[in-house]
């Protein structure tokens, strides 16, 4: 029985893929019963003959082939749908992260923890290029979300198979796997690991990710904070704008009692617009929370996650079968 998944998204990484293989056959060997999956993500140089040849020689490895370049959050998540084992451990194709250091994070996670996170203490990459752009990176995502791990970058990672079932990755929203599982109720713990400098191959980050990370981060607020009441969202800034032109309509009034042209004055049409425009975020509220419902309730999705039962059985009915 295969207890541990390790989903290892690559891309352009065929000088990397042997030497990553006898590093996690090294690390976990016979002692445990695992699957090394790698999701190939639209690779042009070989990495995909690569990986066919190391798989004939161990069946631990299998391979996806995705048919073009989706970004890693689409092959972490294509590697996630194929895994089978309880245990989830995910880790870059390049070398930087090390397979070494898995065993010790599994102890870890042995101790009643549902995800354990690595720590690059000592990250060996560019300062200006990599290292400055991640800190800011991590600051923002740290005062958005609230949650208080210093590294959210770093791919080694350890998950219960219930957390990792909980996530949908889309875009580019590997970024916060940490904030999801934070946010499902999971006991998560985050440790230091080793990080080894780029050996062979080309690093796929750009600066352009950081301001990426400004858009995700709207994004994943609004989803995990407002998904199930839009109105909340859209609704308090129509109320907010629709207060400002109430103000800008008693302060043209005020002027007109002092003796201002009303009918000239732009802060009458300042408050005809922000009445207007209060209203559409209004509608826009009312608009979102009927598609709330029908997403909820055409997927048979729920709004809440169960973490255990005791003497409740199996069958869970959706909102339409206890209505009707």
């Amino acid at each position: 029985m295969i207890e541990i998944s390790l989903v290892i998204p690559v891309k352009d990484e065929v000088e990397n893929l042997a030497p990553l293989v006898a590093r996690i056959v090294e690390a976990l060997g016979e002692e445990f019963h695992w699957e090394a999956i790698f999701v190939d993500d639209g690779s042009q140089d070989g990495t995909f003959e690569e990986l066919t040849r190391l798989a004939r020689n161990d069946v631990r490895l299998k391979v996806i082939r995705l048919r073009r370049n989706y970004g890693q959050s689409a092959a972490l998540q294509a590697g996630f749908d194929h895994a089978v084992g309880n245990i989830i451990v995910t880790l870059d194709g390049d070398l930087q992260n090390d397979p070494a250091d898995i065993p010790a994070m599994l102890a870890t996670l042995a101790q009643g923890y549902d995800v354990v996170l690595g720590l690059r203490k000592h990250r060996q990459d560019r300062l200006m290029l990599r290292k400055v752009p991640s800190w800011i990176a991590n600051w923002l995502i740290r005062r958005v979300t609230g949650v208080p791990f210093r590294d959210f970058g770093c791919t080694l990672r350890v998950m219960r198979r219930d957390v990792v079932d909980g996530i949908a990755l889309y875009g580019e929203m590997h970024r916060f796997i940490t904030a999801y599982a934070v946010l499902q109720g999971a006991r998560v713990i985050q440790v230091p690991v080793r990080h080894h400098p780029r050996r062979a191959g080309i690093s796929k980050y750009t600066l352009t990710r950081t301001f990426r990370v400004m858009l995700d981060l709207l994004t994943f607020k609004f989803l995990t904070s407002f998904q199930t009441r839009p109105m909340h969202f859209f609704g308090g800034i129509g109320l907010a704008v629709m207060f400002a032109g109430i103000i800008s309509l008693a302060t043209t009034i005020l002027m007109k009692c002092q003796g201002c042209d009303m009918t000239g004055n732009p802060l009458l049409l300042l408050s005809v617009m922000l009445e207007l425009v209060g209203v559409q975020f209004l509608s826009l509220g009312l608009m979102g929370e009927v598609l709330a419902r029908n997403y909820f309730e055409s997927q048979g999705k729920s709004p809440y996650q169960v973490r255990e039962t005791i003497g409740v059985g199996d069958r869970v009915y959706s909102i339409r079968a206890r209505v009707a």
